[in-house]
Order: structure tokens, then sequence, then C-alpha cells
């Protein structure tokens, strides 16, 4: 009976130490990885820098990837407890308290700067406030300076379904960001002569302003760049109010703070995969760049993945020291 019991408790014991080892090697230390998944959270640009990164870690170091696709709280909560290794492009002021949370715990490790000369708010075409000579426009709004100043033209920017309001069309639903521009949207008190539709995708967004710019009217509505849609349209960011700590945090009645697009890891990366790591440290691009192949993949259709392999093809000089020699030989052999 003893002997049985033994029996038992020892088989229960094995098992404990196999779910708690689970995802760790038996000294338990975070197991290396075969596959890395990166973060999709719904826009062109970080679906361009992962192509980046999946083309370097697939034929430089030999892994292979995965890309999760969420809304960007479900894409960092899945950073945070490990099911993505890899986020290419975090806008950290989108989702400050939650990525600063995370961080301080140590949840997960900012290891680069993608880019931080970028730009969002609300945005109209330039055409708007200057008109365009060549396409027979005159000025619609020519004292449109400001987001201020949009209370003296909402007929210029008229919702279809309320012809007593001008239409702002904001950030996507499920986008970090539209939060903060539904309360931007009520504190400068354009809810008194506009109405805010938060589109259902990036895409229904730039169909309603591609529709605009080719009749020649008005559009108003939240974008950002780097983009291949600011790359392509000529558009004017409406100005506001300086940014002040105190008041965006009060109600966002402000400019947006200067945002760093962040890679970020999950904690155990530096252990798992060490070398992938040194190679996302060095990972640096920036607006100018990133629209440059965004744009390319609106005049080519092209995918993310063929704007990639362009873009590494002309821009040898900047990937290549991101990687040791050999690895960027490997990389540049399969782009050939």
């Amino acid at each position: 009976m003893k002997r049985k019991l033994f029996t038992l408790l020892t088989v229960l014991l094995l098992a404990l130490v196999g779910c708690s080892s689970e995802g760790s090697s038996g000294d338990g230390e975070p197991e290396k990885l075969d596959k890395i998944v990166l973060a999709d959270a719904g826009w062109d640009s970080i679906r361009f820098h992962n192509s980046i990164a999946q083309r370097i870690l697939e034929e430089g170091y030999g892994y292979d990837t995965e890309v999760t696709v969420g809304s960007t709280p479900a894409t960092l909560e899945g950073l945070r407890q490990g099911d993505i290794n890899v986020y290419m492009e975090v806008w950290t002021d989108n989702v400050k308290e939650l990525y600063k949370e995370m961080t301080d715990a140590g949840d997960i490790e900012e290891v680069s700067t993608n880019f931080n000369d970028n730009s969002q708010g609300l945005y109209v075409p330039t055409y708007v406030i200057e008109g365009d000579e060549e396409r027979g426009i005159e000025p619609l709004a020519p004292d449109l300076k400001t987001v201020e100043d949009l209370k003296k033209y909402p007929e210029v920017f008229p919702d279809p379904e309320d012809s007593s309001k001008g239409r702002i069309v904001g950030a996507p639903t499920g986008w970090a960001v539209n939060e903060t521009m539904t309360a931007k949207y009520e504190t400068y008190g354009l809810d008194e002569t506009f109405s805010y539709i938060s589109p259902g995708s990036d895409s229904s967004a730039v169909a309603t302003l591609v529709d605009a710019y080719e009749k020649g009217e008005g559009w108003v509505g939240y974008y950002w760049s780097p983009t291949w849609v600011t790359a392509k349209y000529d558009l004017t960011l409406l100005e506001e109010p300086e940014y002040n700590e105190e008041q965006w945090n009060k109600d966002f009645g402000t400019a947006f703070p200067p945002n760093d697009v962040v890679v970020a890891v999950h904690k155990d990366m530096p252990e798992q995969a060490p070398e992938v790591v040194e190679f996302l440290k060095n990972y640096e691009t920036s607006n100018d760049l990133t629209e440059e192949a965004l744009n390319y993949m609106n005049e080519n259709d092209a995918s993310a993945e063929e704007a990639a392999d362009w873009w590494m093809k002309q821009h040898e000089d900047i990937w290549t020291p991101w990687v040791p020699e050999d690895i960027a030989e490997k990389v540049k052999s399969s782009l050939e």
C-alpha cells in the first residue's frame, strides 16, 4: 500500500513539474524558439515592417515566422503573455498607460525606435484651404488653419445623414487612438456642429477620402503618417494647441505628443533568441523611408511582402548593417 502510494505521489509530482516547466527548459530557463510570432494590429506600415523582419528572420537566421492579427489591445496583451514574440510598430503614446504598465512590470522590453518623425491628427485635402487651379477648384475654407477653425465651416464637410451638421471621419473602431479622437471631438466642442463616425477599418476611412478627393469636395478626418495616403495625396494637418502633458492628461485638448514608434519584444526573447534581439536593437527607419514602401504598395498593387523585398533591394545600405555580414549575404541571396 505504501509502495502504491509512493508511486502515485511520484507520478503526481512529475506531472506538476511537467506543467510548471511548460515553455521552459528543464532548468527553468525559457526554451529556445523555432518559430517567431509577430503582431499585426491592422495597418499597412506594421505589415511592411513585419515583412522585412520575416525575410531576415527566415532567410538569414533560419526561423519559421507567423503573424497574429488583432486589435491593438489584443495584440499587446498577446505580447505580454508571450503568445506574440515581436511587435515591430508600437505607437507608444497611443497606448501610453498600457505600454507603461507592461514595461514597468517587465513583461515586455523595448529594444529600438523604429521611427519617431511621424504625425497624426485631423487632416483636410490642401485644396480645401488653397484651392487647386489645375483642377479648377476654388478654396472651400480659405481661413481654415486650426481644429478650432472647423467650427466656421461645417457646411464644407456635410454629413450625408444629417444636413444640419458637418462630418468628421474618425479613427477606425478597435484602434486605441479612436478613444482619444472621440475625446478630442468633445473637448474642442465639435460635437455641436459636426457628427463623428468611426469607420470599420482603415480601408473604409481611406475610401471616404479618395471619393471626396477625386470629386474635389470637402473631407476632414483622422489620419497619420507614414502611410501611402499621406505620401500620395496633398493633405494638410490642422493645427492644435501645442502639446502640454497636464492638459493632455485632462482632456486630450492639445496636439498629439511626440510619438516614438518602437520595436518591442516579450520579456523572454533575449534568452530565447538573443541573436534576433541584437538584430532588432539595430532596426531603425524613418517616416519617409516607410512612406516610400507604402506608396510602392499602392501604385503597384503590391503586397506588404512584395514592397518589403523591393525596399530591401533599394536600401541595402540601410538594412545590411542591422545584421552580421554572413546573415546579410544570405538575405541578399534570397532577394535575387
